[in-house]
């Protein structure tokens, strides 16, 4: 295929809070003015936050865990939690998760069916209960991401699982028990699920071929914090000793920075020259995207906990192949494609790990991107400008890049579908007017 075309606060309580989430038919009107400069402070990782959420069950007492992100995805995991019968309060960004009253082993579909992560509920609830009853998963429709995975490496540990009717049932007949697993592919969800189950098994896990993720430390720290045995937090492979149930406890924990709301930030500074500068965020998170950043003519510092973006020549094209960490975080693929999209030259970007995350590139072409698709390369033909135009969120990165897009766009665009970036960007777009961009939510019609 070859195309190409000229809120409110957040409020202490027991419930969600929510700043700027979606109600009904919103959308988000940008006025290109080329502007992003300045700094802003980052969020806690979404992808982080809620399984240490999940983690919260092994432990039956009160979890404190903060800085915890106000965003769609959160609330959801709250009610999944509440519905398993824990007490979740929301006190600005922290939570309050209280897991003594727990007494389900069982999760609802029309909740684990709007978010993909509700599966990592699964560990924690084989690890306690010793069962669980999980309705298959949802979430952004970018790929069949399969969970075999995580059912192999949880088989290794003693589960057994049947399939009914839409949901995953899983026993533990002779008990959890420590095993020896090699993951196919560095899953950072099986290694989750398998970590918080292994913690609980009788015996040693050890998990080769494991995801290296920031999120895997943090769920690691947490889980020890907790009581848990773990060493190689990091490392292509983890070692797990497990200990009684009953020897777990509720902990208190911080939440690591969002190294991918930080790298969406930056791409935006790249984009428009900026500087802009993103705080609570260690720059080793991000060491692959700024070195693609550097590549393509940006000028990067990096302090312990900020790095700063800026650029005065024009953007140069440079190749980006998706792996997982440390490579090239997939979920800032979008925002290196629309740099590309600008960039003096061709690039090439190689999706290796999710099939259908491409899906943005129709969208950006609406803008006058000059984009070829071939299985999963894109061949990016950078132009000289974009126009603004009406466009959707294919999934939650698209629709943050999408918004980048119209900064830097002639005219207006209007993104639609922005409940997928309520998903995984606390006010987005109050950040982004922090920064000095023209962007406003808005009740929208239907899109024509």
């Amino acid at each position: 295929m070859h195309l190409r075309v000229a809120s409110f606060g957040i409020r202490a309580l027991c419930g969600e809070g929510l700043k700027g989430l979606s109600m009904g038919k919103e959308s988000i009107l940008v006025r290109g003015n080329g502007t992003l400069s300045g700094e802003v402070k980052i969020s806690g990782a979404k992808n982080s936050a809620l399984k240490l959420m999940a983690a919260s069950i092994l432990g039956s007492g009160e979890s404190v865990i903060h800085n915890v992100p106000d965003i769609s995805d959160i609330a959801i995991m709250s009610d999944v939690l509440r519905r398993l019968g824990a007490t979740v309060c929301r006190e600005d960004h922290s939570l309050r998760i209280d897991a003594s009253g727990v007494d389900s082993f069982s999760t609802p579909y029309e909740l684990v069916s709007r978010m993909r992560a509700s599966i990592s509920v699964l560990g924690p609830l084989i690890g306690r209960f010793g069962q669980a009853r999980v309705a298959m998963p949802g979430g952004c429709q970018i790929g069949a991401r399969k969970i075999d995975m995580h059912l192999v490496g949880l088989e290794s540990l003693g589960v057994m699982f049947e399939v009914d009717h839409g949901t995953l049932i899983a026993s533990t007949p002779d008990g959890l028990h420590g095993s020896h697993v090699v993951l196919e592919f560095p899953s950072v969800g099986a290694t989750e699920n398998m970590l918080m189950a292994a913690v609980v098994a009788e015996g040693v896990t050890l998990i080769d071929n494991a995801a290296r993720e920031p999120e895997i430390v943090d769920l690691c720290t947490m889980l020890c914090a907790m009581g848990a045995r773990i060493t190689g937090a990091g490392s292509m492979s983890i070692e797990v000793e497990g200990v009684p149930l009953e020897d777990l406890h509720p902990c208190e924990h911080t939440t690591v920075g969002d190294r991918i709301e930080a790298g969406t930030f930056l791409a935006g500074g790249a984009l428009t020259g900026g500087p802009v500068t993103v705080q609570g965020i260690d720059p080793e998170y991000l060491r692959m995207a700024i070195l693609k950043l550097k590549a393509m003519g940006c000028d990067v510092a990096c302090g312990e906990d900020y790095v700063t973006v800026k650029r005065e020549g024009d953007l140069i094209a440079a190749d980006i192949q998706t792996l997982p960490h440390p490579g090239f975080p997939t979920d800032l693929q979008a925002q290196f494609m629309l740099l590309s999209a600008l960039a003096e030259g061709t690039s090439v970007i190689t999706e290796n790990v999710f099939e259908n995350r491409f899906m943005f590139a129709s969208e950006l072409m609406r803008m006058g991107a000059d984009i070829t698709l071939e299985d999963h390369h894109a061949i990016i033909r950078g132009v000289q400008g974009l126009q603004g135009a009406p466009v959707s969120s294919t999934d939650l990165r698209a629709g943050a890049a999408l918004v980048l897009a119209g900064i830097v766009a002639e005219g207006y665009t209007t993104v639609y579908e922005i409940e997928h970036i309520d998903r995984g960007y606390e006010d987005y777009v109050g950040k982004l007017r922090s920064l000095g961009a023209d962007v406003v939510r808005k009740e929208s019609e239907e899109r024509v």
